[in-house]
């Protein structure tokens, strides 16, 4: 990953299926100036969902999010934000697997 992201937040949403995936990042794009970041298909059905920004702004995001994930259904895992990810992290943020790009 670049500079620009260090000491950035980041925001997770892990999803069971990729429908609750979508309108948890929906929602947090549009609650915070946030940046979409990625997707994970993880396995088994779960989708994992990455943001950056600045740490306010992350965790309006994520909690949005989150409650958009619930109401589409029983589809929220988990949410969590990490508020400055050590650089050693950065590297485990993504097989290249970006929103936007083809697998």
């Amino acid at each position: 990953m670049a500079n620009e992201t260090m000491g950035i937040a980041l925001g997770m949403i892990e999803t069971r299926g990729l429908v609750p995936a979508i309108e948890a990042a929906d929602a947090m794009t549009k609650a915070a100036e946030v940046r979409l970041i990625g997707r994970e298909f993880v396995g088994g059905g779960y989708v994992t969902v990455l943001v950056r920004g600045e740490t306010g702004a992350v965790n309006a995001a994520v909690r949005a999010g989150a409650d958009a994930c619930e109401r589409v259904g029983d589809g929220l895992v988990a949410a969590h934000i990490i508020a400055r990810p050590h650089r050693e992290v950065e590297p485990a943020l993504g097989n290249g697997n970006f929103l936007g790009q083809k697998d």
